[in-house]
């Protein structure tokens, strides 16, 4: 397989329902906490790729994080059961409390499963898995106080609609949804009007 070609939403040889899901990733808005740029896409995944990643930010401080992706192969693909499929994954610092709690990773995975019904949105073949990990800091580092984080990995098969096009912009939006409930952002409805549109390029962070 070829490696998968990034950028494609300006590529004339990418299939036009890609470019068309590319087109609508980058006309998406978002919540205003949560800063989306473009980023390298893997390679060999698929024919065609196309990387975002994201953090949520509050002040001067990162919520959580995260990277999705989204794959084409226009012959389709058995396992995905369909010509697109979406890959993410997301991190995020726990507070102790929550990461004691032995029932989070079940509740992890019903947050993206719910971010996605809770916009209506029709998908197939999930997968993923939920790690919960801590560190404990010693020596030189036994300052820090431990610290615990959850990271959820992912990816679904989105409904294809008219052309065979997913509504990827919407699935980019319950992806924020997801990252936003992570990072404990309180919820924002999809008729939420603090939303700004996705930009094309950011400059280096100050932070």
């Amino acid at each position: 397989m070829d490696d998968a070609k990034e950028g494609a939403g300006h590529d004339n040889t990418a299939p036009p329902p890609f470019r068309a899901a590319v087109d609508a990733l980058r006309g998406a808005r978002l919540r205003p906490q949560i800063e989306v740029e473009p980023t390298r896409a893997p390679q060999r995944l698929a024919p065609f790729a196309h990387a975002l990643e994201a953090t949520v930010v509050d002040g001067e401080q990162d919520l959580a994080d995260g990277r999705l992706v989204l794959l084409h192969d226009p012959a389709g693909h058995d396992a995905w059961r369909g010509t697109f499929r979406l890959v993410t994954l997301v991190r995020a610092e726990l507070e102790p409390e929550m990461a004691a709690d032995p029932l989070l990773p079940e509740v992890c995975w019903s947050w993206l499963t719910g971010a996605l019904q809770a916009r209506g949105l029709t998908y197939g073949e999930p997968s993923g898995t939920v790690t919960r990990a801590s560190s404990h800091y010693f020596g030189g580092l036994a300052e820090r106080p431990s610290a615990s984080q959850i990271e959820i990995r992912a990816s679904w098969t989105p409904r294809e609609g008219l052309g065979g096009v997913p509504d990827a912009a919407a699935h980019l939006a319950s992806w924020c949804d997801l990252l936003a409930q992570v990072a404990g952002l309180p919820p924002a409805g999809p008729g939420d009007a603090s939303v700004v549109t996705l930009p094309q390029r950011r400059g280096p962070q100050s932070r």
